[in-house]
């Protein structure tokens, strides 16, 4: 099982850039790259079952889509949605991701609150 408790599941590495520049607990953040194969969602759902695992994609039809198939193949997973006007994590002002992600009570740092 992996070390940190909470997992953050992304599309891209900007995305996890800008929320390991606002987190302030280990999480591990894992990049999709936009799409995921069945069997490497099988494999996520077995490594992090006992984790809390948060979705955390682009409001675009490609972050849609991916989100959709979380829903179905991971419902235990929790999702956390930017605000529609920002389209992309990778592109939402900290503050927002701050907020987001605070809303799930994952620790972020002050400065973005």
């Amino acid at each position: 099982m992996s070390e940190a408790a909470k997992i953050i599941i992304v599309e891209g590495k900007s995305d996890k850039k800008k929320i390991q520049e606002v987190i302030n607990e280990p999480i591990e953040i894992i990049c999709t790259n936009g799409t995921i194969s069945l069997t490497k969602m099988d494999e996520l759902i077995d490594e992090y079952f006992e984790n809390d695992v948060y979705i955390l994609v682009d409001t675009d039809e490609a972050g849609e889509k991916l989100r959709k198939q979380f829903v179905r193949e991971f419902p235990e997973a929790s999702h956390l949605y930017i605000d529609k006007m920002y389209k992309e994590v990778a592109s939402a002002p900290e503050h927002h991701i701050a907020s987001v992600l605070l809303s799930a009570n994952i620790d972020v740092q002050a400065k973005y609150l």
